[in-house]
């Protein structure tokens, strides 16, 4: 990981103004931004460690936790609130053991719950990776969920 590092931040060696970019393109290289990896652009970017991790947790885009093999985002837009949101999300919750913003302890899952996917018509939904699942509920999200374990994770 640390030469990953050393490879991103090599252009942007005690330049300004460059911070936000940077933790993007770390989130994006390694899928998240770790305590080896805000020391690794404190010493680069010469900020404190302090001052990385304030700015980096004010914006809802960076993650400090290494996501699962595979994200799991819960729609709970107006549309998708009203046809059994929450339900999916409490389904999915109990079935992975994990709350929003965690990771399952085997590494296979990450919970995100997002405001709207933009997929009204096809409520409530289920974003698994990039594959959108629609008109799900319980048990349809059970069994998705469990297609995964069993090395599917197509369209229930």
């Amino acid at each position: 990981m640390e030469s990953e590092l050393a490879e991103i931040l090599a252009p942007y060696e005690e330049k300004k103004g460059v911070l936000i970019p940077v933790l993007q393109q770390v989130q994006e290289k390694l899928g998240y931004i770790s305590e080896e990896a805000i020391s690794q652009i404190a010493k680069t970017l010469k900020l404190s460690g302090s001052d990385i991790f304030g700015v980096a947790s004010f914006y809802t885009q960076f993650r400090f936790v290494k996501p699962g093999e595979h994200t799991v985002k819960i729609c709970l837009g107006t549309a998708c609130h009203v046809r059994g949101g929450e339900q999916i999300l409490n389904t999915v919750k109990s079935y992975l053991s994990i709350d929003t913003g965690e990771t399952t302890k085997d590494g296979k899952f990450s919970l995100e719950r997002v405001a709207c996917l933009g997929c009204c018509a096809l409520s409530p939904v289920i974003v698994v990776d990039e594959v959108v699942h629609s008109k799900m509920n319980p048990l349809k999200t059970a069994n998705l969920l469990s297609s995964y374990y069993q090395g599917g994770g197509d369209e229930v």
